[in-house]
């Protein structure tokens, strides 16, 4: 008797929602790199997908920039890079290794909106359109991710809490505002590297004695 032919059983579609994920993924180092002079046929080959494909994931190009911006300013890989640092390790290592990542996480951030600035993006936007705060792109989203990321400093002070100057949530906003404010204001000067912030942080500017 003749063996019946084997069925060859299709892999699982991806769902609407990790398709699109994949997409921005995939044009969100495009972006960074071209701005919005980035082609449908430079996304497709990055994302291993067809033109047509990209459309049906979204309406044009200004959807899938918005999505874009938005998954840049999720602070999802930064928090999950403060919490698996060791509470038990002191407390100058465990600040070094946050802004570590929380300077990778700007510089992401810094560079694709340098690169849609460049391209003009952020000057075509029509008054009576909706803003970028309104469809979570812009202030207010970053508002939301700076609260995520403070509580998660609020962490890394608290085992040290009973012998701290000043409470956890005020010393991880004053740790974040002389991170990330030194960066903006300072962009022609030596940076300082993360051991002389921290190490400025914790001792001050004054050499003991």
């Amino acid at each position: 008797m003749t063996p019946a032919p084997e069925t060859r059983r299709r892999a699982p579609g991806m769902s609407a929602e990790d398709r699109r994920a994949m997409i921005v993924h995939a044009v969100l180092p495009l972006l960074i790199e071209h701005g919005t002079n980035v082609t449908s046929s430079q996304i497709a080959r990055a994302a291993g997908i067809g033109e047509g494909t990209i459309f049906r994931a979204f309406k044009d190009k200004d959807e899938l920039f918005d999505a874009c911006t938005a998954e840049a300013l999720r602070p999802d890989h930064v928090l999950d890079a403060i919490a698996e640092i060791p509470l038990d390790q002191p407390l100058e290592d465990r600040l070094a290794e946050a802004a570590e990542a929380l300077g990778a996480h700007l510089e992401r951030m810094s560079a694709l909106m340098s690169a849609l600035h460049a391209s003009g993006r952020g000057r075509r936007r029509d008054p009576g359109q909706r803003t970028k705060d309104q469809n979570g792109t812009g202030k207010s989203a970053r508002r939301e991710s700076m609260a995520a990321i403070r509580a998660a400093m609020v962490e890394l002070f608290t085992p040290e809490k009973d012998r701290l100057r000043l409470p956890p949530e005020q010393l991880a906003a004053l740790f974040l505002t002389l991170l990330f404010g030194g960066r903006r204001m300072t962009p022609d000067v030596d940076a300082p590297t993360t051991r002389q912030v921290v190490d400025f942080f914790l001792h001050g500017a004054v050499e003991a004695g």
